[in-house]
């Protein structure tokens, strides 16, 4: 029993079910634990951009061939653009076979657009194609990296990477730095992921103390067609992937499963990233890989937000009998394809996009996204684990198709799952510190 509770995954799923039961007899206190969550996320920011900044670094430090890097990138946007363009198609075909706001009636102009206000006035602020290539470049290093501006910190650590790799001999000083440099952030990490049980508690018992188990009843079946397509996106199409890839979906995610309850609890993909790029190391992808696909995954392959973007769209416009030929819900489609590769990995961003997408069309009724704050937070924890599970699965199936997946080391990662993944919070944070000073494929050589 002792064995047992000491595993992270089954700590975060006692917080879980804590959480609810509080929301549901002690919804005012519930509401109160809303900082408990928001404090994890918080701490997990704090060392995600030097993560990545020294993990993308030495990954490209250690290559021999700068043209793997080129060949990397664009296979990688190729898999993203197809994988995500296909999770839109899926949500817009599901919403429109189930019809889950038809019969609502809801008047669009008695609606009060008062409480989604913070929402629409920052999608006001929506970038154009051109202003958003030109954001990835930063003014300032250190106001990117003050921000956790994902894509201008990848865009900084894979120049210097490459300056570094350059410089050969000369940068190996600046190499080593890093190389500790990291081994103190995971550790750091190892530390943060204790928390991971107290930051579900509150996070559960916040959304359920201020939504109430009601909000999910009246829109349930919105919130169940949201589940059952993201859970086929993952068994049917990302299992397909992972066969193709040489892997167990099922093992897979098993081998992931502290982070997916992670993610469950605080409905936020963000929240896993470093400790997700320490198993798929150790699974056997070459850190190079792991550094450049994660990030950019963030925001060019958020699979569940694109399931949720066009299920919500098009549920708004059935709820308030707005019509709409087959035109322009492909004109939906074709907007979504851009303003989809804006997402972040947090909680409100998917609503964020979502305001402005609908508010560049003049079709469908923003007002009507007062529809979905009860229910918004829910399905965000279906986004965020297809978010978590597609990016991980997009990984290794990157690193098997351009020949950086170690296959043997990759099954000794699977199949011997308590040595592979660490059950227990003291494992978590020894891993972490053990995955980095073992040097896992640092150079994108081919395994057969």
């Amino acid at each position: 029993m002792k064995s047992i509770l000491g595993k992270l995954y089954v700590q975060v799923l006692i917080g879980v079910a804590a959480g609810v039961l509080l929301g549901v007899f002690w919804p005012d206190i519930g509401t109160d634990l809303k900082p408990l969550g928001d404090a994890f996320i918080k701490l997990i920011k704090m060392v995600f951009a030097p993560i990545i900044f020294a993990t993308v670094v030495l990954g490209i430090a250690k290559m021999e061939n700068m043209k793997e890097l080129g060949r990397v990138g664009a296979r990688a946007l190729i898999y993203f653009e197809v994988l995500s363009t296909f999770a839109l198609i899926l949500g817009l075909l599901v919403v429109n076979f189930v019809k889950p706001g038809a019969g609502m009636n809801i008047d669009a102009a008695h609606l009060d657009a008062s409480s989604i206000a913070t929402y629409t006035s920052a999608a006001q602020g929506g970038d154009g194609i051109t202003e958003f290539l030109m954001k990835i470049i930063p003014a300032s290093i250190t106001d990117a990296f003050a921000q956790n501006q994902i894509l201008p910190i990848l865009l900084f650590s894979t120049l210097f990477g490459i300056a570094l790799a350059h410089l050969g001999p000369r940068g190996k000083p600046m190499v080593d730095v890093l190389e500790s440099f990291s081994h103190g952030m995971f550790y750091i990490v190892g530390m943060i992921m204790r928390l991971a049980p107290l930051a579900a508690f509150g996070a559960m018992a916040f959304t359920i103390g201020k939504y109430g188990l009601g909000s999910i009843v009246s829109l349930g079946k919105l919130v169940a067609t949201m589940y059952v397509t993201c859970f086929l996106f993952v068994v049917v199409v990302l299992g397909f992937i992972a066969r193709l890839s040489g892997f167990s979906l099922w093992k897979f995610l098993k081998y992931l499963k502290e982070e997916l309850f992670t993610v469950l609890g605080t409905s936020s993909s963000e929240s896993v990233v470093p400790q997700l790029m320490n198993k798929l190391e150790k699974a056997g992808v070459s850190k190079p890989v792991v550094g450049l696909v994660i990030p950019s995954g963030l925001t060019f392959n958020p699979d569940g937000q694109c399931i949720y973007y066009t299920m919500a769209a098009i549920f708004i416009a059935q709820a308030t009998n707005t019509p709409l030929t087959l035109m322009d819900q492909l004109i939906v489609l074709g907007v979504l394809l851009l303003t989809s590769k804006g997402s972040a990995g947090v909680t409100g961003s998917g609503f964020i996009t979502l305001a402005a997408t609908l508010a560049t069309m003049d079709k469908i009724p923003v007002a009507g996204m007062v529809l979905l704050l009860g229910v918004d937070r829910f399905m965000s924890e279906a986004r965020a684990i297809t978010n978590t599970i597609g990016n991980a699965v997009g990984t290794m199936a990157i690193a098997k198709w351009v020949g950086a997946l170690d296959k043997k080391q990759m099954d000794l990662a699977l199949n011997t799952q308590p040595a592979a993944a660490s059950d227990s919070t003291e494992q978590q944070s020894g891993a972490s510190n053990r995955a980095v000073q073992t040097p896992i494929a640092g150079l994108l050589s081919p395994h057969e």
